[in-house]
């Protein structure tokens, strides 16, 4: 739908500084997202850690001619063709919009909260509902203060029935979604522990997240939940709740047994009084519930739509995230088939484009027929074909009979397919080279055969990296900052082993000030690799001199000798002011000028103009613990003085900063101009703080089963007897893989099914024993060394070392899989 630019000045009551004639049908809030400039208007949001005021300039260059705003800059005077809507708060702003376009639509919308499942019960929803209805939903997890806007922003006049989540994490901030989505039937799918830090007891925050159903006919929820039953009767919405109950036969929805077998579970209820067998292909508990809850809204919104009992046999995993993964032939390869839509399309190409900078790939884009779209297929590949011209795409694949009647509209190389079989058949299948490849495809075409095909084969077991984690860590110690205070992120160590490309390309996509290597040859691959923010070499070598100049790295100076050897090479190649940081020793005694050495230092500097002083820094030694807060005082006090002489000395402003992660965490009010953040980028808080995700998991898969007697030894040396017979699982992870020895006959645990299993005998290079005689474990099952619910810290601190040590000790080749929720 467009809108004329003046209605929506009136609808968020935004003064103007014009207003020419114009119409926008698309909301964009961050500048990397554009697509369609003519059609955009532009929300300049202001974070914590970002301000979208300063991206205009460039939006302006790319013909985006409508923005609204929360302040007008001088800089925007000059742009006498562009509307600005002129507001308090852009991301009320853009609220209310959503707000009014969700009111122009009387149609049945339902909202889904909860602090589990939500998203998994959306797309169980459309697999379950989407030929009855035309369905508009939530993208991925859009369901925060921005993603729920711009999800309702979606509603169209071809659609039948909406679903959308709503999430919050503070007080408040429901009352603020409710209004935008004004769902007409409500799921409640659990209360959890997520963000339980910002309410004052579970309690507050259940009776939050059902604001959400005020205006709601009716309420879904687990009836033999007494928590939530509780507090929909505190709330006085019982009189619009539809409990499902596996005890109160009397329930709309009653689940008299539920039999798990190996690979499915059958469910025997009596929906309305009549009797119904469901079976499911999940065994889980969380999946079962979440199918329950979708069987219930069914029940309400279409009851007919329930007698069709096969549909729930065939529902397919919902996939969380966006993979990237090695692929063959030198390509990368980004798995997405959760679902196939025009808006889940846009936000992908978004990821594939990210991924491109600096990469010498072509953009390969495999592309499966959009079902139930709703849309004319001419009008909707037109519509995809002007999005991946927009997108820079080199090529598209497409398979499916529409894709390929309409084929004429892809003005790049292209090829066209009827099958996912006639593809894979084709000679083009065994031609891909150094390409991006975006595997995009409705589940109908089972497009996971053409990613495993062209997925690179190797070791079993896995490192994933959560690029999300990375960002919330890095958002949430930003956090803690001024919004002038810069930040540099170390990525050393080959990203403390999550692998540092993927990692400087989402901190630099996200604004970061700088990154942070060991050594010059670390800085020259993420060079290489497109990375163009600043990069600080902290442990220089002599040798590395050509590096440095040649990829624009800026490295520490620590000594004297060091410092001559600068200026002289800087002078020898007629370079000047090259930046160059200088660290002081204020206690670490690892490297370092001495406090008393700044005025030769300052010096030295003013006699030569082939380096400058970007920064001044030193390293604390202990601001992880209280117990050494006197010698951190010391040291910061130590390093304000003499980085005050350094800039006295040198009559320009200097960079200046010591606080690491646990020094941000501890000490923020010496957060000075810059501060370094390492091992909590990761995940790890040095001194514990909350609130920090989990960036790595090592997980790997059993390969076999054997069944030993009591009385026997496992593994080599004979070091571990079973005392019963016993089920001993063999896992292809070893020392070589980083695994470390020590975790042998019992000194380490891993997970399987949730369940923590022993390691018994000597771990081998490539491989290592679990006993799972308790639990229930087969053949093939995923299992977990370290990752959310087996901390890394747990196993650094059986091996009284540090995390460190264990995320840096994962092997090369364990692979790494990337991936974006």
């Amino acid at each position: 739908m467009e809108y004329a630019i003046k209605e929506i000045a009136r609808v968020i009551g935004a003064k103007t500084n014009q207003l020419l004639d114009d119409t926008v049908s698309l909301l964009l809030t961050d500048s990397r997202r554009l697509s369609f400039p003519e059609k955009s208007l532009f929300f300049a949001l202001k974070t914590k850690t970002n301000d979208g005021h300063r991206y205009i300039q460039e939006l302006y260059k790319l013909r985006v001619r409508n923005f609204v705003v929360s302040d007008m800059l001088p800089e925007f005077e000059s742009m006498k063709d562009a509307n600005f809507l002129i507001v308090k708060d852009t991301l009320r702003a853009l609220q209310k919009l959503a707000t009014h376009h969700r009111k122009q639509f009387n149609i049945p919308v339902i909202g889904i909260t909860g602090s589990n499942g939500k998203t998994i019960v959306k797309e169980f929803l459309y697999q379950l509902l989407h030929n009855e209805f035309n369905i508009v939903r939530s993208p991925r997890s859009y369901n925060s203060q921005l993603g729920v806007p711009l999800s309702v922003w979606q509603m169209s006049e071809k659609n039948t029935l909406g679903i959308f989540e709503a999430g919050i994490s503070q007080p408040d901030e429901m009352e603020r979604l409710q209004p935008i989505i004004a769902p007409t039937i409500g799921i409640i799918t659990n209360i959890g522990e997520a963000h339980q830090e910002n309410f004052l007891s579970s309690n507050q925050k259940c009776m939050e997240k059902l604001t959400l159903f005020n205006d709601c006919e009716a309420i879904i929820y687990d009836g033999d939940d007494l928590f939530i039953a509780n507090c929909i009767e505190s709330a006085c919405l019982s009189h619009k709740a539809i409990a499902w109950s596996r005890t109160d036969s009397e329930a709309p929805l009653f689940i008299e047994s539920i039999d798990k077998k190996e690979f499915e579970t059958i469910i025997h209820c009596t929906l309305l009084g009549f009797n119904r067998v469901v079976t499911i292909p999940f065994t889980d508990d969380a999946s079962i519930e979440n199918v329950i809850h979708c069987m219930a809204v069914m029940l309400y919104l279409k009851p007919t739509s329930v007698n069709d009992v096969t549909k729930f046999l065939h529902l397919e995993p919902v996939a969380m995230r966006l993979d990237v993964k090695q692929g063959i032939n030198n390509c990368l390869l980004i798995n997405d088939t959760y679902n196939s839509d025009i808006n889940s399309l846009d936000i992908a190409l978004d990821f594939q484009q990210s991924r491109r900078v600096g990469k010498q790939l072509k953009s390969t884009l495999i592309l499966s027929d959009i079902l139930q779209s709703g849309t004319l297929p001419k009008s909707l590949y037109k519509k995809v074909a002007d999005l991946v011209r927009r997108k820079k795409i080199d090529r598209i694949i497409g398979i499916g009979r529409d894709l390929k009647e309409y084929a004429s509209v892809f003005e790049i190389e292209k090829e066209f397919y009827t099958t996912t079989e006639e593809f894979i058949k084709s000679p083009s299948f065994k031609k891909f080279k150094d390409e991006l490849i975006l595997i995009k495809g409705s589940r109908h075409f089972h497009f996971e055969q053409i990613s495993e095909l062209l997925e690179k084969k190797v070791h079993e077991t896995i490192l994933e990296v959560n690029l999300d984690a990375i960002v919330h860590n890095f958002n949430q110690y930003r956090s803690k900052l001024k919004p002038e205070t810069k930040m540099v992120c170390m990525v050393k160590a080959f990203g403390y082993g999550a692998g540092s490309y993927e990692l400087a390309k989402t901190l630099q996509e996200h604004r970061c000030d700088y990154l942070a290597v060991a050594v010059a040859d670390e800085g020259a691959e993420l060079r290489k690799e497109g990375i163009s923010i600043p990069i600080i070499v902290m442990n220089p070598e002599f040798s590395s001199f050509n590096v440095l100049f040649e990829n624009h790295l800026e490295p520490e100076v620590y000594s004297f000798r060091l410092l001559d050897a600068m200026i002289r090479e800087t002078e020898r190649r007629g370079i000047t002011s090259y930046p160059i940081h200088i660290k002081i020793d204020t206690g670490m005694h690892r490297l370092g000028f001495q406090p008393e050495d700044v005025p030769a230092i300052c010096e030295r500097l003013r006699a030569q103009s082939g380096v400058i002083a970007r920064s001044v820094f030193s390293h604390l030694a202990g601001s992880d613990s209280y117990v050494f807060d006197d010698f951190t005082h010391q040291q910061l006090d130590k390093f304000t003085k003499a980085a005050g002489e350094l800039e006295s000395g040198l009559e320009y402003k200097v960079i200046k900063h010591i606080l690491n992660s646990a020094g941000i965490e501890r000490f923020a009010a010496y957060q000075m101009d810059m501060v370094r953040l390492g091992i909590g980028l990761y995940g790890v808080s040095a001194s514990g703080q909350k609130g920090l995700r989990n960036v790595s998991t090592l997980k790997t898969t059993i390969l076999q089963i054997q069944n030993v007697p009591a009385g026997d030894s496992i593994g080599y040396s004979r070091m571990s007897y079973v005392k019963r017979d016993s089920r001993i699982a063999i896992i292809p992870i070893g020392y070589a893989d980083g695994l470390d020895r020590h975790f042998s006959n019992g000194g380490g645990e891993v997970l399987i099914n949730g369940q923590r299993c022993p390691i018994i005998g000597n771990i081998c290079m490539d491989a290592c024993m679990i006993d799972v005689t308790d639990i229930h474990a087969q053949e093939g099952d995923a299992v977990i060394i370290f990752g959310d619910e087996l901390p890394v810290s747990e196993l650094s601190d059986k091996l009284k070392t540090i995390p460190y040590e264990i995320l840096t000790s994962i092997s090369p080749r364990v692979k790494r899989v990337y991936f974006r929720e």
